[in-house]
């Protein structure tokens, strides 16, 4: 399988600033690394509570936010310094599937036309027929009839269905990087494992790189090789899923794994000791963000951030207890995983 580009994200951070003067500031992204593609593609799961910065890493990596500091890249290049057609084929290599597959859609169209449309645009197609004939492929990859999905409007389908569509149409460009924006959120519990296995062949069979942005720490330990954990824009902790979500190393990761609700009835939910921050939609500017909330929180954590230190082979976390092990990066991690399970 040859090698596809490499999207990196280099010490990537996003602040943005409101007020007279700009002088309200909110740090959505905090010197992120992290790389995505590339020889070795795999399924990258992020994961965190709403407000820890998922959706502005996604719109970082999709080229829709430019960086207040540090760098995107895809291919070796900025992406700041794309030319018209870099940027055409940028946006052809990386493509997105967002949370609501209805809005997606223009509900004037048939829902053939979003996967004709980029077909005939990127010259992947010479003539519609053939378009058709790549869309309903396309359609039958990720588990639809296509005899029974073209030429139905959205609103004769389900909302598995619309959602299977438009991972079909990311599938039919041929990416190289596909970044999912919580698509299994708004989905029939009946339906997820249909799509995430979708989502898991397109990477196993075909090399499209992954990036899963969810909430739901389940459905990010069934699909994914790593895990990373954010809040207050900064990664908490990163690793391969069997370790972050069975072994966590990081407070915040725990209090995520702990607050998941057990499917026995005779464990209770573990909802919290009420440890709250007094402003948790508003981390401190210094130190770590997670420090309010924290129950091992020391002095030094609120005046300093913690690095993310390399706990073991293939996990790091950004906490001052484990500040005897050396420093790394995400992508360091992603490295590490990739190379376990390619078997170097």
């Amino acid at each position: 399988m040859t090698a596809r580009p490499e999207l990196v994200a280099e010490a990537a951070s996003v602040t943005f600033s409101a007020g007279f003067g700009g002088r309200l500031r909110t740090h959505a992204l905090r010197g992120l690394t992290l790389r995505v593609g590339g020889e070795r593609p795999a399924i990258t799961a992020v994961v965190g509570e709403s407000g820890s910065g998922k959706t502005t890493l996604l719109r970082l990596l999709l080229g829709f936010q430019a960086p207040t500091a540090g760098t995107v890249s895809f291919g070796g290049r900025p992406v700041a310094a794309f030319g018209p057609a870099e940027r055409r084929d940028f946006r052809r290599r990386v493509q997105a599937v967002f949370q609501d597959p209805f809005d997606a859609f223009n509900p004037f169209w048939r829902v053939e036309h979003p996967l004709v449309a980029p077909l005939m645009a990127f010259g992947l197609a010479p003539t519609r027929a053939v378009a058709l004939e790549q869309s309903a492929a396309a359609l039958a990859a990720v588990g639809l009839n296509p005899g029974e999905t073209i030429g139905k409007y959205p609103h004769q389908l389900s909302g598995g269905q619309r959602q299977r569509v438009m991972i079909a149409r990311a599938l039919a460009v041929d990416p190289s990087i596909l970044l999912a924006d919580e698509p299994v959120s708004m989905v029939d519990a009946s339906l997820r494992a249909t799509i995430l296995e979708s989502l898991w062949k397109m990477n196993r069979e075909r090399g499209i790189a992954l990036v899963y942005v969810t909430h739901d720490l389940t459905t990010a330990y069934q699909v994914a090789d790593v895990v990373l954990v954010l809040y207050g824009g900064m990664v908490m902790e990163v690793g391969a899923a069997e370790e972050v979500i069975h072994r966590p190393r990081h407070p915040y990761t725990s209090a995520l794994v702990e607050a998941v609700p057990s499917p026995d009835p005779q464990v209770d939910w573990k909802l919290g000791d009420g440890r709250e921050a007094a402003e948790p939609g508003r981390p401190p500017a210094l130190g770590c963000p997670f420090a309010p909330r924290c129950p091992h929180a020391m002095p030094r954590c609120t005046a300093e951030r913690p690095a993310l230190f390399r706990t073991d082979a293939m996990r790091a976390a950004a906490c001052f207890l484990h500040e005897r092990a050396a420093a790394a990066t995400p992508a360091a991690i992603q490295a590490a995983v990739a190379g376990a399970e390619g078997g170097g």
